[in-house]
């Protein structure tokens, strides 16, 4: 990746400080201080020399060597707005994208890292939160990211290397982990599941931290061993391109008809059928979500013990919990 001009770099410079303070704003790294600092010298527009901006007339596509002045200060601007980014589209399907950065602020100060951690990243996207992580905790093998598309793996090399970091970045399906590297301290992915997978509670040491997407929520799971773990979700919705690789069947389709409308637009009502799909039909769930007081996300939880994996509303033991696939 060759070096952008003058302008360009200025222009990345003020951006990257007016997102800074956007964040700053949201109190995103309150918890964790350090983070600020990790956004305001990683930058972001190395890691999106394109992305794709929808239109209508489809997706435009935005280009850091683009002849035009005009386009590159469009393109570098966009690549510090507090939005996520699509990177790469597959016959008009979303396939990797660089997550909204506010969110990506607290997903980091979530995790609770401490010098020393070792951490595993599963979907490398763009590389950007691997560079983050990298910036906060050295480039001396502490960092692993995984994904499955070998085209991916190498531009997020790229990027990194761009950068100047240079966390080990493995091929690879993230449900299995990336076993020579472990064990790790915290697991963080950066894609939705459908449920924790096996393979990285194994691979994660008693009392690491595994936070994750899953049904439109983020749960932070405490580790318990290498077969069982606990853990709630935080109270805001995230949403992700969904892990290449897990087993997964396409969702059912679910129709609203007959509830009301406030619930059909009440994200805590679609966050509680997406945990449940397949153990409540919608009429259950709307009388279940409303006897209960509308309930947020950070009352649900995830608890992962011997064959079973079960989500649960206030208390793991009921009287009311679902399986988990």
């Amino acid at each position: 990746m060759r070096p952008y001009d003058t302008e360009t770099e200025r222009l990345a410079a003020a951006a990257r400080a007016a997102l800074v303070r956007e964040i700053d704003a949201e109190e995103a790294w309150s918890g964790d201080p350090v983070w600020r600092e990790a956004f305001a010298a990683v930058p972001r527009h190395l890691f999106v020399p394109y992305y794709y901006v929808a239109g209508p007339r489809g997706y435009e596509r935005r280009w850091g060597e683009s002849p035009d002045p005009e386009a590159r200060a469009r393109w570098v601007r966009g690549a510090y707005e507090d939005v996520p980014l699509v990177t790469r589209l597959r016959d008009g399907e979303l396939v990797s994208s660089s997550s909204q950065p506010s969110l990506m602020a607290r997903m980091l100060v979530a995790l609770e890292v401490a010098d020393g951690a070792r951490v595993l990243e599963v979907g490398a996207g763009t590389g950007y939160n691997a560079a983050l992580l990298a910036h906060r905790l050295g480039d001396d093998g502490l960092v692993t990211t995984v994904d499955l598309e070998p085209e991916i793996t190498e531009s997020a090399r790229q990027h990194l290397a761009a950068a100047g970091h240079h966390p080990a970045v493995v091929t690879g399906d993230g449900t299995r982990g990336v076993p020579e590297r472990a064990p790790f301290d915290r697991i963080i992915a950066t894609c939705e599941l459908t449920t924790v997978p096996r393979a990285w509670l194994a691979q994660c040491r008693p009392d690491g931290r595994i936070l994750a997407p899953l049904a439109t929520g983020l749960l932070a799971l405490t580790v318990r061993d290498a077969t069982g773990g606990e853990g709630r979700f935080l109270p805001r919705a995230a949403y992700f391109v969904p892990l290449r690789g897990e087993c997964r069947r396409a969702p059912d389709a679910v129709s609203l008809a007959g509830l009301p409308g406030g619930a059909r637009e009440q994200e805590s009502f679609r966050f509680l059928l997406a945990l449940t799909r397949g153990a409540l039909d919608p009429q259950e769930a709307y009388a279940l979500w409303e006897r209960e007081g509308m309930p947020e996300r950070d009352r649900y939880g995830v608890t992962v013990g011997g064959e079973h994996v079960w989500a649960w509303l206030d208390e793991p033991e009921g009287p009311y919990a679902w399986p988990l696939p």
